[in-house]
Order: C-alpha cells, then sequence, then structure tokens
C-alpha cells in the first residue's frame, strides 16, 4: 500500500516510482459535462472517503502559520515538508447547469459553495505532469516550534504555542463546511452507508460539527500524551494548567515565559505526574501506524473519493487521490485553487457551503 511504503522506505524511492508510473499512465478523458454525472456517481456510492485541509476550516477563521507568516513570535511554527510543484497547463471548461441556482456559469473567478458537492457537480479537466520538488533545509537551530528537539530544550515555550492555539480554537465555531459533511454522514448512515472523514487538521472542528467517524492524521490540539507512562487523553482544559494561564501572546515582542517544567501540563493517570506534550505530530516523526493502517483500510475499500480543502501537495496525504484513482475509483475535488491531483471531478470553491442543502442528493 503507498501509505506504508512511504512511512516504511521513505521518500525519495517511491516518489520516483510514482511519478514513473504516473508518466506512463494514460491521460484521462475529459470529463461528462452532463449535470446528472457527479449525481449518478454520488448516489451509488456505499462507502465514501473524504479527505479535507487546511481550506475546510479557514472561514472558521482558523490560522495555518504556514507560507511567509508562518511564524508564532520569531519562531517557526510550521515546517517545510515534501511537496509536488504542479507544472501543469489546465484546461477548464465551463458548466451551465439546470438546478435551484439556474442559470449559473462557474468559472475561475466565481467560484461556488462547497455544498455544491452534494448537488449539481460543476466539472473541469487540468492535464498536468507533478514534479517532487525536495523540501528546503529545515529552520535555523531554535528557531523552530514543531519538533521534538524543540519541546526537548523548551518545552515552556512550545507549550506557550500550543496552549495560544488551543485558546484560539475554544473561541472557534464549525463553518457550514464542516455541518455540510456531518450531515452528509448521518443522512447516508442512515441510508446503510459509509462515510469516513480523513482530515490533515488537528483543530477537531469536524468533531464538533457532527461527524463521528473521523481519522485524524496529524492528531488533536486536545489530545495530550505523557513522555513518561505514553497514555493519550482529551483534555479541553482551558487553560490546560494554571501556569499557561495568560500565556501565549503571538506578538513578536513578547517574552518566553520560561515557565519550570514541574508547572506544565502534567500526566494524573495513577500518580504518574510525568510531562505531557500535545499529541500532534511533528516534523521528524512517523504518523501513527494505527492511524495509517485505518486509513489504508478506508482508502482501499471506498467507492467514492471526496478532497475537501487540501492543496494536494504535502506528502503523505498528497498520495491518497492519486492511488484510489489509480484503481478506478472516482476522485472529486473542491478547492479554491488547481492543485497536482488526478481527479474525475474537480470544482473550484470556497469551502464554506451557503447553498443549497445538501440534503439534496
Amino acid at each position: 500500500m503507498i501509505v506504508r511504503q512511504f512511512t516504511s522506505r521513505g521518500v525519495t524511492s517511491h516518489l520516483c516510482a510514482r511519478f514513473k508510473e504516473t508518466q506512463n499512465r494514460p491521460v484521462m478523458a475529459r470529463p461528462s459535462s452532463d449535470l446528472a454525472a457527479f449525481r449518478e456517481v454520488f448516489s451509488k456510492a456505499k462507502h465514501v472517503a473524504i479527505l479535507t485541509g487546511a481550506g475546510v476550516s479557514a472561514e472558521s477563521g482558523v490560522p495555518t502559520f504556514r507560507g511567509e507568516g508562518g511564524f508564532w513570535r520569531k519562531w517557526q511554527a510550521q515546517v517545510n515538508t515534501p511537496r509536488m510543484h504542479p507544472k501543469w497547463h489546465p484546461v477548464p471548461f465551463i458548466v451551465h447547469c439546470s438546478s435551484p441556482l439556474s442559470p449559473f456559469t462557474l468559472s475561475s473567478s466565481c467560484p461556488a459553495p462547497l455544498a455544491l458537492f452534494l448537488t449539481p457537480p460543476f466539472l473541469y479537466h487540468s492535464v498536468f505532469h507533478p514534479h517532487f520538488v525536495p523540501p528546503p533545509p529545515p529552520p535555523p537551530p531554535n528557531q523552530d516550534l514543531a519538533t521534538p528537539g524543540a519541546f526537548s530544550q523548551n518545552p515552556s515555550r512550545v507549550w506557550e504555542f500550543y496552549h495560544y492555539r488551543r485558546e484560539v480554537m475554544l473561541t472557534k465555531s464549525p463553518n457550514s463546511a464542516h455541518v455540510a459533511i456531518a450531515e452528509c454522514e448521518a443522512r447516508l448512515q442512515k441510508q446503510g452507508r459509509r462515510v469516513t472523514v480523513i482530515t490533515q487538521n488537528i483543530d477537531e472542528l469536524h468533531r464538533r460539527a457532527g461527524s463521528t467517524n473521523i481519522l485524524e492524521m496529524h492528531g488533536s490540539l486536545f489530545n495530550t500524551r505523557c513522555m513518561s507512562c505514553g497514555h493519550v487523553g482529551v483534555n479541553h482544559k482551558s487553560p490546560i494548567c494554571a501556569a499557561l494561564e495568560g500565556k501565549g501572546a503571538p506578538d513578536p515582542n513578547t517574552s518566553d515565559a520560561q515557565i519550570p517544567p514541574h508547572d506544565l501540563p502534567r500526566c494524573e493517570q495513577g500518580g504518574c505526574s510525568g510531562l505531557l506534550r500535545p499529541n500532534v505530530v511533528w516534523f521528524g516523526e512517523t504518523l501513527d501506524s494505527d492511524i495509517l493502517t485505518r486509513v489504508e483500510e478506508e482508502l482501499d475499500l471506498c467507492d467514492l473519493c471526496l478532497v475537501v480543502g487540501t492543496s494536494s501537495i504535502v506528502y503523505p496525504a498528497a498520495m491518497f487521490a492519486p492511488q484510489v484513482a489509480a484503481r478506478g475509483i472516482p476522485v472529486a475535488e473542491f478547492n479554491m485553487e488547481e492543485t497536482p491531483a488526478t481527479m474525475r471531478f474537480r470544482l473550484y470553491t470556497y469551502c464554506s457551503p451557503v447553498s443549497p442543502s445538501p440534503g439534496d442528493l
């Protein structure tokens, strides 16, 4: 399985094989502009996998710490990871449809709401040639946050950062994209069909919206893991410990709190008292093997895959849609921007749906 190969054999050897396979694969035929095409595929799907990324939470105001602004104070908050650089020639075509919104024309300058993925499809097709771009070197020493080394050297600073993120997330609410996905899962479940959300997000907004079948690949801001006994637990305390109350301001002129380790979050399991860490995947760490196994199972079983609000360039998640498509399974993408992925259906869209109702299917 691709995911397992990636984590056990490293990046380069697998990617070379994957790109050779991509180059030898025939170009997909231009997808049908028939309004009923996606609805028919969706109506027949018994096992739907929904892959989500940061774009789903953007409308909730969740900070991403990506790009040039990826800093908290003066520290690097988002470490670059292996990605694909798209070199393609998009061939878009416009679809007119008869629907409650008719007449409606979708173009790259006129994005549509995500809820349309559960109603009439708007199809785009792109021919592309993905090329692997090695990740830039890691940040200079002592300038990163999301690494085991940073936590080992300065757990107070790292906990300030994650305490800030936790407190911010407690002020945010699921947006209509999260709600649409949750309602889709609930409706299909009543019909004996299965929906699994596979997310790269650590904000728990899918869960708060009502989704129940969720695989959080990168962990959760609201889970902790003991550095001593290994216990993983749910923790929604605010603040997570008394010493962090009022700490974590992102202003670059703010000094570190330098909280003593014994005052940082500690394990309460059986008198352990070990130092807790956020149960998220940091740069240099492998993804949880149990989660990966379950992701593999879902991707092997799904008969429809939806890709929502993810750039499809960060590994290993960037391989999920292509590996599903390689089995001949329909893949539909819903993003504001073009991404280096092979999709049968493509919709450039805001990830926050406003209308129509997702119940139409």
